[in-house]
């Protein structure tokens, strides 16, 4: 019972928890299936599309192929930079790095020519330009982070407010960056980091840094920036955590609070992609760039490239692979639009406490109603846990994730069926053993069916218990060799147990001469008495078979007994039946006064002479059977005679004219002898019929007159 349910419980129990613990370290395994998990759930069903006032000027292929190969000159950018002013745009905000000189730039080609005395002229310097484009617009420019360099941005062009934890240390860490020019961060009214995340890597974007660190001082994103400048405010506030643990809970910029992410990043919530959003350079410096003022008037506009060449695409959570402008853009839009996505603390112990929910349910499940309910339930579970993550994140935009509980309780329920296998292989290797010689196969497998009813301690059974025991076997064994005696009792016990078998009994062991055998356990065997009958006929014509053919030798060795013969006792009654000895070891047997009965009954067959005897409840359990009464015999331990029987033959015998005519002269001699009367003609009689029926008959009735104690007290 132990090994059945205690220690796999326990083995399914640390199971969970070791899981749990993998899932509360977090590995990166397990980071990448939440986060391709939340991928799909954006993929099924995306931020719906809003109009967001965010435009993107797009450098993209056919703006090169009509402008010309990028880098372009400066003065070309100046003059996108003043056409978006003109055109009435809220804020112009470049997604690329000017941190050398134009190398298109005249003054840098030629140097400054040497001024002649009449008066002479200066070439232009396009980064004076496009600095003085930027002066004259609201515009900003973009850091890159850099491992490798040492230099950092000099103050902020925005004023930060602390509220409640200071959180400077969770944020994104700039070691070095990449500047723009002195003189173009100097005319741009903001400065905003344009990295994606602090390694600059090329997998799926799915959060953006909104603030950056260096130290003590803090920096906006471009996105960030951008909006600031747009809403005209100078200051952002950051809200840290109100349980001191340094985190970062949220930003406000103007009346818009943003919620963050512990380490200040915004979880994207992408829209599909959307080509009002871009507006090509090649239109905007083209001669109808009038015509774009509806796109551009009070818009946040961002410059950027998608050029295929450029090398600035990455993959969104959708898997589009878009210029990262577009992805400071739709962060400009998400924002604006109000709908984020959030993962706050408890989610995480909600997550963990599920999985153990359910994966405890699973274990237990699987050891009381097997892997196929456990699977049913199991799944249930899941896909109620599948349906609530993906509510949650339609209606509120939690991020709850599903994929750990369905990962590990997978996990678990292979582990469980596969440990309850090993035990229930173990255990049919021990039935087997234990039982693949002393019952017939289709028992066996009923048997191996329900292996935990083969438990230490046993039950109490209606039991059909039968003992057969070989007459005249001392005599016998001094006349032969042990390996001559040993060859009789296995052709003889071979012979005797299959018929025990072929009737659903379950032989329980050899003893010596004698065969103890039970019917309806382990497992339940309808109509187990009639079997029993029906077993022991059949021992009585294989043995008579097997006389006949001399399959002992007996006649050959021309000994004193030239044939076998066999006493055969069946009594029917509970009795404690199970496995006897240890857990480990199979005994299985039974014991009880049915038992007892059944020894007593089998060594009566001497003194009634005849060789099957049954007693009234194994003979009510099969009625139609040829039986003639036998008397009652005083057991040991009982007040009351028990009433027996002699077993002649099948229902065939039991309807013949001549077993009727018999059991009427049987009648007549038992009511004779009861009374005390003179029944030597009734004896006769039934000898006379007996002939016809049972020879074996005769030792019976040539003993009855002797018996008329056993027939006289019945109670």
């Amino acid at each position: 019972m132990i090994r059945r349910y205690l220690i796999p419980t326990l083995v399914g129990l640390a199971l969970a928890l070791a899981l749990a613990i993998i899932r509360l370290a977090d590995p990166y395994p397990v980071q990448v299936a939440r986060a391709t998990t939340f991928d799909f759930f954006q993929q099924l069903s995306p931020r719906p599309p809003a109009d967001a006032p965010v435009r993107v000027v797009d450098i993209d292929d056919a703006s090169l192929t009509a402008i010309g190969q990028w880098p372009w000159p400066r003065d070309l950018l100046a003059t996108m930079t003043n056409r978006l002013g003109e055109l009435g745009a809220a804020v112009v905000g470049f997604d690329m790095l000017f941190a050398e000189p134009d190398r298109l730039s005249p003054a840098r080609l030629a140097g400054q020519l040497a001024k002649p005395a009449d008066g002479g002229t200066t070439l232009p310097d396009y980064d004076q330009t496009f600095a003085a484009a930027l002066s004259a617009t609201p515009s900003l420019l973009g850091f890159a982070i850099s491992p490798g360099s040492a230099a950092l941005p000099g103050a902020p062009k925005v004023g930060f407010a602390i509220s409640g934890t200071d959180p400077t240390g969770s944020l994104a860490r700039m070691r070095g960056a990449v500047l723009p020019l002195p003189s173009l961060q100097a005319a741009a009214q903001g400065l905003g980091g344009l990295s994606l995340d602090t390694a600059d890597s090329a997998t799926v974007v799915r959060r953006v840094p909104l603030l950056w660190s260096a130290g003590t001082q803090l920096y906006p994103s471009l996105a960030i920036e951008a909006l600031r400048l747009a809403l005209g405010v100078k200051t952002i506030v950051v809200f840290g955590d109100t349980a001191g643990q340094g985190y970062v809970d949220s930003l406000r910029v103007g009346d818009l609070t943003i919620p963050t992410t512990a380490d200040g990043d915004l979880t994207l919530y992408y829209s599909k992609p959307d080509a009002s959003l871009f507006i090509s350079a090649k239109d905007l410096l083209g001669p109808q760039y009038r015509d774009l003022e509806p796109r551009v008037k009070g818009q946040i506009v961002l410059v950027g490239t998608s050029a295929s060449g450029l090398l600035d695409l990455h993959t969104t959570t959708l898997g589009d692979n878009v210029p990262g402008v577009s992805i400071h853009a739709e962060v400009l839009r998400q924002i604006l639009a109000g709908a984020y996505l959030t993962r706050t603390d408890w989610v995480s112990g909600l997550e963990i406490a599920s999985f153990l929910v359910i994966g405890i349910l699973v274990v237990l499940l699987i050891l009381r109603v097997g892997p196929v309910g456990a699977l049913l339930i199991g799944t249930a579970l899941l896909s109620a846990m599948i349906a609530t993550s993906w509510f949650l994140f339609r209606r509120y935009g939690l991020l709850l994730d599903p994929s750990f509980p369905v990962f590990g309780t997978f996990v678990l329920y292979s582990a469980m069926v596969f440990f309850r296998f090993a035990i229930t292989d173990a255990d049919r290797r021990q039935i087997r053993r234990a039982f693949g010689h002393y019952v017939a196969p289709s028992l066996l497998a009923q048997i191996e069916r329900s292996g935990d009813r083969l438990k230490l301690g046993g039950e109490v059974r209606e039991l059909t218990v039968m003992f057969a025991d070989v007459r005249g076997f001392t005599s016998i064994s001094e006349k032969l060799q042990p390996e001559e005696l040993l060859q009789l009792l296995n052709t003889l016990f071979g012979a005797l147990g299959a018929e025990v078998t072929t009737h659903s009994g379950t032989i329980d062991k050899f003893i010596g001469d004698a065969l103890m055998a039970f019917w309806n356990a382990p497992v339940d065997v309808s109509e187990h008495g009639r079997q029993a009958c029906l077993a022991a006929l059949g021992m009585r014509q294989r043995l008579t078979g097997l006389n006949a053919s001399d399959a002992f030798g007996l006649k050959a060795r021309g000994g004193p007994v030239a044939e076998l013969s066999i006493g055969i006792g069946i009594s029917t009654g509970e009795a404690l039946v199970g496995n006897m000895g240890l857990e480990t070891r199979f005994d299985y047997s039974c014991i009880g006064d049915t038992v007892n009965v059944a020894s007593r009954v089998e060594g009566a067959c001497k003194t009634i002479g005849y060789d099957i005897v049954v007693v009234e409840e194994t003979r009510a359990a099969a009625p139609d059977l040829a039986y003639l009464e036998a008397g009652s015999l005083l057991l040991k331990g009982k007040s009351a005679r028990a009433p027996i029987h002699i077993l002649v033959g099948d229902r065939m015998v039991a309807g013949s004219a001549a077993f009727l005519a018999l059991g009427a002269a049987h009648a007549a001699a038992i009511e004779a002898l009861r009374a005390d009367q003179a029944i030597a003609e009734a004896l006769g009689r039934c000898r006379e019929l007996c002939e016809e029926i049972d020879p074996r008959l005769g030792g019976f009735y040539d003993l009855l007159a002797q018996r008329a104690a056993d027939f006289r007290v019945t109670a």
